[in-house]
């Protein structure tokens, strides 16, 4: 008897083939059957009349390696019919290193809550290896699948010390430590290894303001960490630092295959920014020269709606990249900003910095900076642009004003990035782009793109640039086979992660972020998004249905779902 039969479902088999209506018949959490008619006896019957029956959608750039380990179910990126997701991205894993240093990698980058890293850390780590990280994961009750990549900040901080891996060059025996743990990780099952160069990556704790460990690394110690995946055919996956070209120098070499094996490299990110209107028409020509003229196995990634970050008075991520702006950043209470702004020198030199024209990643326009709350009530709605016009001022001043005397009262929003669509398409039609770069699990005041996977599609029904199948294959798939991941399929044998949607129901536009209290978070604020309820009719789990008309079981988080998965 099968645990489960779907029957007169449309089934999309995840690799782009067209679809077929039929039944799936789910038995000890594999699909056992396909067939365009089943009557074997079933403990449970799903009429998917009129639904579309798809493979889980896989996110593969997350950033939930400290929620994992405090709500293991992952009820915001499951609700939108995620199914698997890849962490340890941007050099950023728990695998390995002490629990405090671990805190301060990731407190800033990823703007947690203190309340949420203290409850981490009461947890603490249990394990001593890459090896046993892994054994821990596969411990918990996991809502999705888990891929992880072996994060180098934290490798290097475990073997270098925090303090020398932020001041200095790793000895030649340290390299060598590196080399082995990381060729540890990968034989334990790690799916790649995750490097950063961003420059908006800083350190909170003790170290507060420092950029994060990998990216005090030189391309020897890239290098090495490249050759390592290449040889053993596992994910490199690096974060450019857009304010040093020649990184992009680096990058190209580690990624080139003439003479030697390719690497299978995916880099963030292919964006149509704001602040250079052209900057999206290079990712074409520089993937045709590194995969086919330099014999390149390259993936960029791509996000796929608009860039839309929301920013509270001076904290907010958008203020790295610049001196001062991380330094507001950096201060613990209002007190502290407060008396950083009563400088009158510290004031000239944000406002010097703000207008610069140095190479930057975010645009600074303050026309594109919309007020979203404000105790000057008349302000909400507006550009800080257009409120400076009204009070007859520069903007630049306007701004700073507002930020010294509203401080996080004052809730902003701009857009940074593929806000149009036509360069949006071009990207995620892009054979060697691949839609994903949610940041899910990130930045979790700032923004929240948990369904990535369903606004590819409802912008594939919309604007027909992909067919429905071409368009399910580049969110399951497709990154499963890149990845070499063993899920993201509709085929017998395949794990029984499937999701029921209602094409009826896509056609509508994409859903905007809303703000909701998690109680994950102890009820602090947090990005999310909604409008899937009445597209994803189910999500099933290894077999089991966790998602139903859009309510979320409690069983998710309770119960072991999803495994981890290693390479295939």
């Amino acid at each position: 008897m099968l645990d489960l039969l779907i029957q007169n479902g449309l089934i999309f088999d995840g690799l782009g083939s067209l679809p077929v209506r039929g039944d799936i018949g789910i038995q000890n959490g594999r699909i056992v059957t396909l067939a365009p008619s089943l009557t074997t006896p079933a403990r449970e019957v799903v009429d998917a009349s009129g639904l579309w029956v798809t493979p889980g959608f896989i996110d593969i750039h997350t950033h939930y390696d400290l929620e994992l380990e405090i709500a293991p179910g992952l009820s915001e990126s499951v609700r939108h019919g995620v199914t698997s997701v890849v962490i340890g991205n941007c050099s950023l894993s728990v695998a390995i290193a002490e629990p405090q240093i671990l805190a301060d990698i990731f407190q800033r980058v990823e703007t947690l809550s203190h309340r949420l890293i203290a409850k981490w850390l009461q947890k603490s780590v249990s394990w001593q290896t890459p090896a046993e990280y892994l054994q821990h994961l596969q411990q918990l009750p996991l809502g999705p699948n888990v891929a992880p990549m072996f994060g180098h900040s934290a490798l290097r901080a475990h073997v270098m010390g925090l303090e020398r891996s932020l001041t200095v060059q790793p000895t030649k025996f340290e390299l060598n430590l590196m080399q082995r743990i990381a060729r540890d990780a990968i034989d334990a099952g790690f799916i790649g290894i995750s490097i950063d160069m961003f420059p908006w990556h800083r350190m909170s704790g003790e170290w507060q303001g420092y950029t994060i460990p990998s990216q005090h690394a030189k391309f020897k110690e890239y290098a090495m960490l490249a050759d390592l995946c290449r040889r053993c055919d596992r994910v490199f996956q690096v974060t450019p630092n857009l304010q040093r070209l020649t990184s992009f120098v680096d990058i190209l070499r580690m990624g080139s295959g003439i003479g030697q094996k390719p690497l299978r490299l995916t880099v963030l990110s292919a964006l149509d920014a704001v602040h250079d209107r052209n900057l999206w028409r290079i990712f074409s020509p520089l993937l045709f020269i590194w995969n086919r003229l330099l014999n390149g196995n390259v993936r960029f990634q791509t996000l796929t709606e608009p860039f839309t970050i929301y920013s509270d008075g001076s904290v907010t991520p958008l203020f790295e990249e610049f001196s001062t702006g991380a330094q507001l950043n950096g201060c613990q209470s209002r007190e502290e900003r407060q008396q950083l702004w009563a400088s009158e020198i510290f004031r000239r030199q944000f406002r010097q910095e703000w207008l610069s024209k140095r190479r930057k990643s975010f645009h600074r326009q303050l026309d594109l900076m919309e007020v979203i709350h404000c105790p000057e009530a008349s302000w909400q709605g507006l550009s800080f642009a257009e409120i400076a016009r009204q009070n007859q001022q520069e903007p630049v001043d306007l701004f700073i004003h507002a930020l010294q005397k509203y401080d996080t009262d004052l809730r902003w929003v701009a857009t940074g990035a593929n806000d149009r669509l036509k360069p949006r398409l071009a990207m995620m039609q892009h054979p060697h782009i691949l839609p994903g770069f949610t940041d899910a699990g990130a930045h979790v005041r700032n923004l929240g793109y948990y369904d990535g996977a369903l606004s590819l599609l409802k912008q594939a029904v919309a604007t027909k640039f992909l067919s429905p199948e071409a368009a399910i294959c580049r969110v399951t798939g497709e990154p499963a086979g890149w990845f070499c991941l063993d899920t993201g399929v509709v085929k017998v044998g395949a794990k029984a992660d499937i999701v029921l949607l209602d094409p009826n129901a896509l056609n509508q536009p994409i859903s905007p972020q809303v703000q909701i209290s998690d109680p994950i978070l102890d009820g602090e604020p947090r990005m999310v998004k909604r409008g899937s309820d009445e597209i994803v009719q189910a999500v099933y789990i290894n077999g089991v249905r966790i998602v139903c008309g859009g309510e979320v079981s409690d069983r998710l988080g309770r119960e072991k779902l999803g495994t981890v998965l290693f390479p295939v």
